[in-house]
């Protein structure tokens, strides 16, 4: 018989697995220069690191959703954070190029599978405001994402790399025990996940269209991660560490606004919510291409990550809502979905970029808000009209 669970132990649970992931994502690229240097890297053999990680990433994220539905959410978070410890060890102590990229897979590995579960998760536990309460985790992915590279930065003179690493990777040990000493909500699917269900899935219109929202959501914010340093450095001429700061903007204005969404805005309707967001983006997107220097481009870059803040958990909110017993895996299609536009858009600039220039990432950023405008008006349309329909 399954224990009852306490929502705050597993709340903040979540919460340390979801700033695990954002050290994750954010790790390989603070310390490449240190790793082209310790294994002589070329810049073929770094951008296959690059191009491991995400593919780890979406393994993680198809495998997390049937294996929490049908065993629960304490093994898979278990298993990933020990993958998660085995890989941070590799990247700090391993003196072979292959071991360097299978470390780098498993990290992929682990951190898609602690995405998706800790969302899951925490949409599982949350009877209303599942947006806000998903928002809350969010900033935790921010808390990591901009903690890495700044304790890097202030201990690079002191402290080799590779030490730091290595106690990152304790710190995935000891959420691996963490997760074992908590009580998680049981197995949604403990009698097996039928085809029939996943089938279902595959033919719901609402959620495909969720999922495709994702997508470009998902390759918005992969564009402004990968590709706002280069933006700057080249159409504005500042230097490489003052384009960071810029990059750090945007991450800092995402996470402020998702602390606001799980608080203050707690009450406003996803809808309002969302729209009101892509009125934000606009200006944004308008005050970026206006800029001719770092200062009033880093504010736009800040509000453009607080609006691009609501989109993944209010999205993921309606995804919770509507398969409240099959999250896990509904959460696992969408997340799939939504890596697979980060890596094919961001491909696609890449093309762009060594054709035409880096200019015109402004245009791709235009079309991507124009796409998440009209596909979240078609969800919206379609949830108002299944509310209608008896």
């Amino acid at each position: 018989m399954n224990k009852a669970y306490s929502r705050k132990p597993v709340f903040w649970s979540a919460c340390l697995g979801m700033m695990l992931f954002g050290i994750d994502l954010i790790t390989l690229g603070a310390i490449l220069p240190d790793l082209k240097i310790k294994h002589a890297l070329d810049a073929v053999a770094a951008g296959t690191l690059f191009s491991i990680l995400p593919l780890g990433v979406i393994g993680g994220s198809l495998l997390f959703g049937p294996v929490c539905d049908r065993y629960g959410y304490k093994p898979l978070l278990t298993v990933s954070s020990l993958l998660l410890f085995a890989g941070f060890e590799g990247l700090a102590f391993t003196g072979t190029t292959g071991l360097l990229i299978f470390s780098v897979l498993l990290i992929g590995l682990g951190g898609g599978a602690i995405n998706g579960a800790t969302n899951a998760v925490v949409a599982d536990i949350s009877v209303t405001g599942k947006g806000a309460d998903l928002s809350l985790l969010g900033v935790f992915f921010g808390v990591g994402a901009l903690g890495m590279p700044l304790i890097l930065s202030l201990l690079e003179k002191s402290v080799d790399f590779e030490i730091i690493i290595a106690a990152t990777g304790f710190l995935a040990l000891a959420a691996a025990l963490i997760f074992l000493a908590v009580t998680f909500p049981p197995a949604k699917q403990s009698g097996g996940i039928s085809f029939k269900l996943i089938g279902g899935l595959i033919r719901d219109s609402a959620l495909l269209l969720i999922a495709f929202f994702l997508f470009f959501q998902s390759a918005f914010e992969g564009l402004i991660n990968n590709w706002t340093a280069t933006y700057l450095i080249d159409r504005l001429s500042v230097p490489q560490g003052s384009a960071l700061i810029g990059l750090s903007s945007y991450v800092a204005g995402m996470t402020i606004m998702r602390l606001l969404i799980g608080s203050l805005f707690r009450k406003v309707s996803e809808r309002n919510l969302l729209f009101s967001s892509f009125a934000v983006i606009l200006v944004a997107l308008v005050i970026i291409r206006l800029s001719s220097t770092l200062a009033p481009a880093a504010a736009g870059l800040a509000l453009l990550g607080s609006g691009l803040a609501a989109g993944f958990p209010t999205m993921l909110g309606l995804v919770g809502n509507r398969y409240p017993h099959l999250s896990g895996t509904a959460f696992s299609f969408v997340l799939v979905i939504a890596l697979l536009g980060n890596m094919l858009v961001n491909y696609s600039m890449g093309l762009i970029a060594e054709s035409y220039g880096i200019k015109y990432l402004s245009n791709l950023t235009f079309a991507e808000l124009f796409m998440i405008v009209i596909i979240a008006i078609f969800i919206f349309r379609k949830l108002r009209h299944n509310q209608q329909t008896p």
